[in-house]
């Protein structure tokens, strides 16, 4: 199985009282939750993406951390993600850090960036039943103003109709998911999971 999530934070205790307000009690308290959380679902043959700020700790405690967390790591790197860079860091754990990184999964184009991208390579691809064939997987903006904006872009986009080369029109495809940890409980999920974590969201936020 292959699993995404973005900008868990293990070490970042302020997160706790301001931001995301998380509530736990410390950041001792945060990490083994979240350390629970990830090995309850994630397999020791399982790929997971880590879309960016998985850490704010320095490069010794982070290297525990990842010794701890299952699975194959794939890393897409975050602006908090400084151990990166650090000599001490073990980066054994990682299969491969990058930036940005496109993928497929289950015959669908994943593309996978710390930022969310609104104009994505491969948007307006769509299989034979009219379904996504493309999706924007991202981070960095938690449950913020900025995801707010960003929904109201997506619904701008979906209700936005051009006029294919045949003079047919059409609505133009935006399927973007933010992967914040804290929208599925700290959990790493997969594609089709995340797909409906989002819409569930959605149709809380609209009621």
């Amino acid at each position: 199985m292959r699993y995404y999530i973005a900008d868990m934070h293990f070490f970042h205790g302020s997160l706790n009282k301001r931001m995301d307000r998380r509530g736990f009690a410390n950041a001792e308290e945060m990490n083994e939750y979240m350390i629970s959380r990830w090995n309850q679902k994630v397999r020791e043959n399982d790929d997971v993406v880590i879309l960016g700020d998985l850490s704010w700790g320095n490069a010794e405690i982070t290297s525990m951390l990842l010794r701890r967390l299952n699975g194959r790591l794939y890393l897409i790197q975050g602006n908090h993600d400084h151990f990166v860079s650090k000599t001490t860091m073990d980066m054994n754990r990682f299969v491969w850090v990058k930036p940005y990184a496109e993928m497929y999964d289950n015959k669908r184009k994943v593309i996978l960036c710390h930022y969310p991208i609104m104009c994505y390579n491969g948007q307006y691809r769509l299989d034979e039943n009219g379904n996504p064939r493309t999706y924007m997987l991202y981070g960095h903006v938690h449950d913020t103003r900025d995801q707010r904006l960003i929904e109201q872009f997506q619904e701008i986009t979906r209700a936005t109709v051009k006029t294919d080369g045949q003079g047919n029109e059409k609505t133009i495809p935006c399927n973007m998911i933010n992967c914040f940890c804290m929208y599925s409980d700290y959990q790493p999920l997969t594609l089709d999971e995340w797909i409906v974590c989002d819409a569930k969201r959605r149709e809380r936020c609209e009621e």
